[in-house]
């Protein structure tokens, strides 16, 4: 059952860690981004939902944005700290500082930006994203996007996605992966 790899020049010692807004598109760029890379494919809201036993949308209403950011960094640490794999990662995660520094250290990060129409457009069609039930939607991932931006700018890797098909951003992030394998290597823990 192994998966084909259409680039095998890439060899993967780090995990890839997909960062941006809700509505970009990180799980559908992220599922078809792992086989290319050999690798299995995780999504961090999926496997919060699975370690928790409720939905995402449950876990804010019952404890709140802080205590979800909080599962959701020991989560991806307990990811990040085994082999390397493909990672969707939840739109607010990066703004926890335990997750930043952990994707720095463990992980390629590449951030997926798609203009506001767009993650409108993606973000409201299903109800289910909890920071979207209060307030205009649009104003509010506005809002959002103004606030995370700086933890969007500082990842390794910047992709634009648009409203076209998807295999165009899993493109765009092989290109760059390519013309920079070595972000994909080994970092030693302990270098002095």
């Amino acid at each position: 059952m192994g998966q084909s790899r259409k680039h095998p020049e890439l060899e993967c010692a780090r995990s890839v860690v997909l960062v941006g807004m809700m509505g970009a598109g990180k799980t559908t760029v992220g599922r078809r981004l792992a086989p290319r890379l050999g690798l299995p494919f995780y999504d961090a809201d999926q496997e919060i939902e699975k370690a928790s036993g409720m939905s995402v949308s449950d876990l804010f209403a019952a404890h709140g944005e802080k205590s979800f950011r909080e599962g959701e960094a020991r989560v991806i640490r307990r990811l990040l700290e085994g082999p390397p794999h493909v990672l969707a990662t939840g739109g607010g995660a990066v703004t926890h500082p335990e997750t930043r520094e952990l994707i720095k250290k463990r992980a390629v990060s590449v951030w997926i930006e798609a203009d506001l129409d767009t993650i409108v457009a993606r973000a409201t069609k299903r109800n289910t994203r909890p920071l979207l039930q209060a307030g205009d939607p649009r104003e509010t991932l506005e809002r959002l996007i103004e606030e995370r931006r700086p933890y969007y700018e500082a990842a390794d890797i910047h992709v634009e996605s648009q409203s076209g098909p998807h295999s165009h951003t899993v493109d765009l992030i092989m290109n760059a992966l390519e013309a920079r394998p070595d972000l994909l290597t080994a970092v030693e823990e302990n270098a002095q």
